[in-house]
Order: structure tokens, then C-alpha cells, then sequence
């Protein structure tokens, strides 16, 4: 059971409606996290703003793979089974990707870096290494495309730990635990 009041849809702010209506016509739903932001609308309008100026900063299956690799470091149930459901449904990824994913790794060597080091900048607190950087530039990321890694990972970080906090209760399927070993 969610630990943070969700306020009732007659006790909204216009502008926590006006921006639930927005998320709710892209995902086709409310999820419960939103519902429970609206509580303080300028969280709200913070969280929706930082994930719509983040969704260009890199390819989509690279902000799906980071986002579940960083939830799967925080252990974040709600946010692997948002981010499941958005990158099959969305994203087009298969089970086989989005499992990659949460463990760090992709077919694809340059979107496994990425959701490494995304992995890497959680796990040390930002204290990556020296050798870290260089397997990231080494996969092909400029100096930027490394800020913006670093800044999507911050991103689901602070959804994961608001959902960890809230204990949000899930309203889609959960997802299943995943071998946290990385295929060689």
C-alpha cells in the first residue's frame, strides 16, 4: 500500500489536471506515481518537465535501456514494471532486450555501455572511474552524450527513489526478478 496520500481528483490544482491529462493521453493511463506527485503540483510540473527535456537528449531505446538498468540498481519495483511496460509498448523492445537491460548490457555494444556506465555512475555514487569513462568513449559517446547518460540516470534515480519511498502501489503487472549477472 502507497505510504503518501493521493489527493482526490475534485482536490487537484488546474495545473496538476491540466498536466495528469497530458500523461494520461500519452501512456493511455495516470500512473499511480503521477497521482501521488500531484500532491505537490511543482514536483509534478519538475518530474513531467525533466522527462520531457530528457527524451531528446538521446535515442529512445538508450533512455529505456538506462532507465531500467538504474531501477534495477535501486531495486525500484514500481519503476521496472513502468519502464517494462513503456519500453515493450513504446519502445519496441523485446523481453530479451529489456532483460539486458536491467543487468547493465544490450546486444548492442554501444547501448550496453551506456546502460553500464548508467549503472556504474548509481552504484559509485558518481565516483566512476578513470577506466569506466574510457569503456564509455570507447563504445563511441562524446563528452556530452556522457552528460546526458549521467543526467537520464539522475533522472529515473529520483523517480526511483520517490516510488521506493512512496512504496507506489503497482497498477500494471509486475515484472519478474532477472539473473543480475552480466552475459559475457
Amino acid at each position: 500500500m502507497s505510504r503518501l496520500n493521493v489527493p482526490a481528483p475534485q482536490d487537484l490544482p488546474a495545473g496538476a489536471q491540466q498536466i495528469l491529462g497530458n500523461v494520461g493521453a500519452q501512456l493511455g493511463f495516470v500512473p499511480n506515481m503521477f497521482k501521488t506527485l500531484a500532491s505537490n503540483p511543482a514536483v509534478l510540473e519538475v518530474v513531467t518537465t525533466l522527462q520531457g527535456t530528457l527524451s531528446r537528449v538521446l535515442d529512445g531505446r538508450t533512455r529505456h535501456s538506462i532507465a531500467l538498468a538504474v531501477s534495477q540498481a535501486n531495486g525500484c519495483g514500481y519503476c521496472l514494471a513502468m519502464h517494462t511496460h513503456v519500453a515493450t509498448e513504446f519502445g519496441g523492445m523485446s523481453d530479451d532486450d529489456i532483460k539486458l537491460a536491467r543487468v547493465g548490457s544490450s546486444r548492442d555494444p554501444k547501448r550496453a555501455a551506456a546502460a553500464r556506465f548508467a549503472q556504474q555512475v548509481v552504484e559509485s555514487r558518481g565516483q566512476v572511474s578513470d577506466t569506466d569513462l574510457a569503456e564509455v568513449r570507447g563504445a563511441g559517446y562524446t563528452d556530452a552524450q556522457i552528460l546526458a547518460i549521467v543526467t537520464v540516470a539522475v533522472q529515473f534515480l529520483l523517480t526511483n527513489f520517490i516510488n521506493n519511498v512512496n512504496q507506489t502501489d503497482l497498477d500494471i503487472p509486475a515484472v519478474d526478478s532477472v539473473d543480475t549477472t552480466v552475459p559475457q
